[in-house]
């Protein structure tokens, strides 16, 4: 059976390719699971370092960057966040003295966020629990095959959509 757009004339449209129960299982696993670390991940960073998820993934790309610095546009987009969020959590951080922004040298628009001393003494102190817990609750469940087929899958995600949006 077909099913018609009530908007279109009578031309039947495509029936949705409907998950198999295998498909639904993982989906939902994925689902559920990447949820759950996530939270687990964060409350674990704010109950042992007064830290939130985000605020440890802005500072590993800060620290990861040359000079410790990044326009707020390409932070934004390494951190998948809108530039009006970022601009609230860089705020926030700013007041912790993480971070500090200055205007980008080449170009009088732009505005940089830059990692502090204090931010990466943050960085560096939070960052054995956060692997740990990365490893414990995650890479020490899969073998090195599943590792590699996990990483494969969201590279794939991640160009598929980077691709879409771009278009």
């Amino acid at each position: 059976m077909c099913c018609v757009h009530p908007e279109s004339s009578a031309e039947p449209t495509a029936q949705p390719r409907w998950l198999t129960a295998k498909e639904q299982r993982a989906w939902r696993a994925y689902m559920d699971g990447s949820q759950r670390l996530a939270d687990y991940l964060s409350r674990d960073l704010q109950a042992n370092h007064d830290m939130s998820l985000a605020e440890y993934r802005i500072l590993v790309l800060l620290s990861e960057s040359a000079d410790s610095s990044l326009r707020m546009s390409d932070l934004a987009d390494g951190v998948l966040s809108s530039r009006s969020r970022l601009t609230h959590q860089i705020r926030r951080m700013e007041a912790q003295g993480m971070v500090e922004r200055s205007n980008c040298v080449d170009d009088g628009r732009g505005v940089l966020a830059n990692l502090t001393p204090e931010g990466r003494r943050r960085l560096e102190e939070a960052a054995p629990t956060h692997v740990e817990s990365v490893r414990r609750n995650f890479v020490d469940l899969a073998d090195a095959a599943q590792l590699s087929a996990v990483a494969e899958v969201f590279e794939k995600v991640d160009a598929t959509i980077s691709r879409t949006e771009s278009e």
